[in-house]
């Protein structure tokens, strides 16, 4: 990978840019005008960030065509189901002023933590999601925060596997198990909170990586995934960080900062579970 534009080629071809733009909380439109503008051609969403029509208004405004886009959106704990999937899809369909998405992930593998009959549910969910798929409606499926024992319910059911699976990733917080797993079965890692938080912008070993390498602290997680081929997704309000963001490939990680940044101790997770 050279530059955000270059991609990866999914489980079934779809090519996949291998950094994208996280919308959630962005703040309007001219946030996301402004990420058209610096460069960024892949957008994630979901219904629960209420960023759709944001991002179909910003690309009228920037004059941008449904081709040139590669648009993600997830669909919410409280829209899981069969009818209730194929309903929620139809929804972010119109938010985004769209007939098409190039990516839908189920957001949640559980409505709550303490909901005995997710994987029936999830199930029915998935079977609604491979009947878009196959009607020419989704180009790839997907999941998010799904961890491997979620995943397995699917498998030893779906008649098509998923082909992404967008996980909290990032140094302090690298879920090597689910990222091993997914790997295994030739699904793609995208990583929501790539930066982590404060805690893991200011972590003794990524500033002193930053010095290192001279570049800014959010740069070396943004590396960190990228060397792992997970896809990040930044976000960011100023153009200056939004470019900064995507100057990723004029420098690397020696494998030795890698391995430091591997077994860091846990810094940043968000506390959100799951299972718990």
């Amino acid at each position: 990978m050279n530059t955000i534009y270059d991609c990866y080629a999914l489980s079934n071809g779809v090519r996949i840019p291998c950094v994208g733009y996280g919308t959630y909380r962005t703040g309007g439109p001219g946030v996301i005008e402004t990420a058209i503008e610096a460069g960024y051609r892949y957008f994630d969403t979901a219904s629960f960030y209420q960023t759709e029509a944001d991002i179909a208004e910003a690309m009228k405004n920037c004059g941008l065509t449904r081709g040139e886009v590669f648009l993600a959106s997830k669909l919410w704990k409280d829209e899981m189901g069969y009818e209730q999937t194929k309903a929620a899809f139809q929804r972010t369909l119109e938010q985004l002023e769209t007939d098409y998405l190039d990516l839908y992930l189920i957001h949640w593998p559980r409505p709550d933590a303490g909901d005995a009959d997710w994987k029936q549910l999830d199930l029915e969910t998935w079977r609604a999601m491979e009947e878009l798929y196959r009607a020419g409606k989704i180009r790839a499926i997907g999941l998010s925060n799904f961890l491997p024992h979620h995943i397995e319910n699917l498998l030893q059911h779906a008649q098509v596997a998923p082909m992404v699976n967008q996980i909290e990733f990032h140094p302090g917080h690298a879920q090597e198990a689910a990222v091993r797993y997914c790997r295994e079965h030739d699904i793609q890692v995208q990583a929501w909170s790539p930066m982590g938080r404060t805690r893991v912008l200011n972590d003794p070993l990524v500033l002193e990586l930053a010095d290192t390498h001279g570049v800014s602290p959010a740069q070396i997680c943004l590396r960190y995934a990228v060397q792992k081929q997970v896809i990040p997704l930044p976000k960011a309000s100023s153009m200056e960080r939004m470019k900064q963001n995507q100057d990723l490939f004029s420098f690397a990680l020696s494998q030795e900062e890698m391995y430091r940044l591997d077994t860091m101790p846990p810094t940043g997770w968000s506390g959100q579970h799951p299972d718990r």
